[in-house]
């Protein structure tokens, strides 16, 4: 199975080590085989290349320099060619097929069942040895099922007698638990929970500070029992199937937060539980875009800086502008480059660049577990600070069914720990405030909510912004529902639309609450009558029209990528459905155009949810300890001086 190399380069030293390697060959018994060293397609883009290469080790090119200098035969080469240039060694074209085939190849995307196949580590408990059996469907309903009670045990009396019918409310919990668990059962991704559940809750158990969610996660209960949220999608209205879809089974993502100076300690107890080999980071690639190819390209070819930043200003400020679609868009563009010789060359050599790989870096937060080492399935390369990473970007290395783990940095967790303890610090021996915990916190304080609308939100998670400050003065939120609202209000759609402002109007009185059907007023209270969330177009297709919440998800989806057909297919079934539960087909229609209108704005209300108690947290600590919530904000960042200097002034 070895083989000698001999390739076609058209370099001297090239032809006398092909010369050399085929006497050793010889000799010795080993075959050879013929390679074209390939760069590019065509012996066109050879200058190109070059150019290419000059960008990445930051040089010029000596644009007088002879023509014959430029490598132009790192191209792809064809068979008759290559024959033609291995004249002297025709058995060396013939063994490329003989490696051919040898090799075999088979990517297996779909198991028996037709269901995606994932190369996640098998979960074992600590204390189970590995070949010990081990029944991980039991186990996690066991987990499940003593998380929930669990949960329901740190909840007070006083809280609990705040709940109108406590048994029956358990009861509901306890259904809606085991309705999960069948489904996540089903679905094969029970192995994927206790993997999450595992780590995220050894990163508590060792004081990292972890965040109360963030995305879709958070409308799972299964989740909130087994601690890797912390928040009681019950309690917000929250779906799981926004997370999982049971009619349209995709791999569950978890973005977990975490304090950003010891996110580290977490991927190592990882890289120590599951083995170095089997957990891998992921590649990025940065492209070169319009702008950044014609500054590139024209440093490399001599403009000055004001030359080049003369051209880039005339690029349209539209997202991902081309070269081509700037020239169609803009004639003073059109016009430079067809009068200036020295411009038409840059642009020639970066349209012929546009759109390639610039660099490689590593993906900020996203972490690859497997079952067998990452290289079992992909090729790996070593970063800067010598982590494996994938060759595979994101979107490749989910497509062969390796598994991504969001382990996201927040600088906001550290400053609540921070600020926790340098309270817990100064605090009298014995007082409250001694030890004073995040679990011990009241979300339903006033002086919290006067903060909040006050505007005085330096410092405060997502409200620090002049646009936000403005939005909570107006708004003026009185609960956690209320902060839920304004992260999914502050946003260009719902800004542009009028909807923020017709939002506070209602909220206020100022506009009365109007809903087209009865049933609705339950979906939309919240928002006062407002379709805020994707969850509520969800509820109300199930409510209206009869769906499933798993075909109420694919009709959200419909909406929001604003898909002509499935779009037509969707109100077609809505009205029928409707109809069949005693709508009028009119009133149906206007409904449906209404859902339509907004759910172009729709928000994820899980996410905004983990979001709010975040925002009440850093306000509740800025109100009752701001002297410690500066300092920890100061000790966090030191870009935070103004903010600090501020409010000392």
């Amino acid at each position: 199975d070895f083989f000698l190399e001999l390739q076609d380069t058209s370099i001297p030293e090239q032809e006398h080590s092909n010369e050399i390697l085929s006497q050793w060959g010889a000799r010795y018994g080993v075959e050879c085989v013929a390679t074209t060293d390939c760069h590019y397609l065509d012996p066109e883009d050879a200058e190109a290349h070059e150019i290419l290469q000059c960008i990445e080790h930051g040089k010029n090119l000596d644009v007088d320099r002879p023509k014959s200098l430029v490598p132009s035969e790192y191209y792809l080469k064809s068979e008759t060619t290559m024959r033609e240039r291995f004249e002297r060694f025709p058995k060396a074209c013939d063994n490329t097929q003989v490696i051919a085939d040898r090799c075999e190849l088979e990517f297996k995307f779909k198991d028996d069942q037709g269901r995606s196949i994932y190369h996640l580590p098998q979960f074992r408990p600590e204390n189970i040895a590995l070949d010990a059996e081990f029944d991980l469907v039991a186990f996690f309903h066991t987990e499940a099922l003593k998380g929930l009670k669990v949960r329901f045990s740190e909840l007070s009396f006083k809280e609990k007698i705040k709940r109108p019918n406590w048994a029956e409310l358990q009861k509901k919990y306890e259904d809606r638990l085991k309705d999960e668990l069948n489904m996540i059962v089903k679905t094969g991704f029970s192995g994927y929970f206790l993997i999450v559940a595992d780590f995220i809750n050894w990163a508590k158990s060792n004081g990292i500070p972890v965040g109360p969610g963030r995305g879709s996660g958070a409308g799972s209960l299964v989740a909130y029992s087994l601690k890797i949220t912390d928040i009681d999608p019950i309690q917000f209205n929250l779906l799981f199937e926004r997370f999982i879809n049971p009619e349209r089974i995709s791999m569950p993502d978890f973005d977990v937060d975490f304090c950003q100076d010891r996110r580290g300690e977490v991927i190592d107890y990882v890289s120590r539980k599951y083995g170095a080999d089997n957990v891998c980071q992921i590649i990025t690639f940065g492209k070169l875009q319009a702008r950044a190819v014609i500054r590139d390209v024209g440093r490399v070819l001599g403009l000055s800086f004001s030359e080049t930043d003369q051209l880039t200003k005339l690029l349209p400020d539209e997202l991902d502008i081309t070269i081509e679609r700037a020239l169609k868009m803009e004639p003073r563009f059109r016009e430079k480059m067809e009068t200036d010789p020295k411009v038409s060359q840059v642009m020639r050599y970066a349209q012929s660049l546009e759109g390639l790989y610039r660099n490689a870096g590593i993906h900020a937060a996203g972490v690859i577990i497997t079952e067998k080492p990452v290289v079992t399935y992909c090729p790996l390369f070593v970063g800067r600070d010598g982590d494996l990473v994938t060759q595979f970007d994101k979107d490749f290395s989910e497509a062969i069914g390796l598994v991504k783990f969001d382990f996201l940095g927040l600088k906001t967790l550290t400053v609540i720990d921070n600020a926790f303890k340098m309270v817990r610090n100064v605090a009298i021996p014995g007082s409250p405030d001694a030890e004073f915990t995040l679990e011990q916190m009241n979300y339903e304080d006033p002086q919290v909510f006067a903060l909040i609308s006050s505007g005085d939100t330096d410092g405060v998670f997502q409200v620090e912004s002049s646009g936000m400050k403005d939005l909570c003065t107006r708004l003026l939120p009185g609960s956690l529902e209320d902060l839920t609202a304004i992260n999914a209000l502050y946003r260009p759609g719902p800004l542009g639309s009028g909807m923020v402002d017709d939002f506070i109007d209602r909220k206020h009185g100022r506009k009365a609450m109007a809903y087209e059907v009865a049933s609705l007023e339950s979906i939309l209270k919240d928002t006062y009558g407002v379709i805020l969330y994707q969850e509520q177009v969800m509820q109300i297709a199930r409510e209206l029209a009869g769906y499933s919440l798993g075909q109420a998800d694919l009709l959200r989806r419909a909406m929001g990528k604003k898909k002509p057909e499935e779009m037509a297919k969707h109100r077609e079934i809505f009205v029928k459905g409707a109809v069949k539960k005693g709508l009028r087909a009119e009133k149906a229609e206007t409904i449906f155009d209404l859902m339509a209108k907004f759910a172009e704005y729709g928000f994820n209300k899980s996410h905004s949810a983990a979001y709010g108690v975040l925002t009440y947290q850093t306000a509740y600590l800025k109100a009752h300890y701001p002297t410690e919530f500066m300092a920890a904000l100061m000790t966090t960042e030191m870009d935070n001086t103004d903010k600090i200097t501020k409010y000392i002034g």
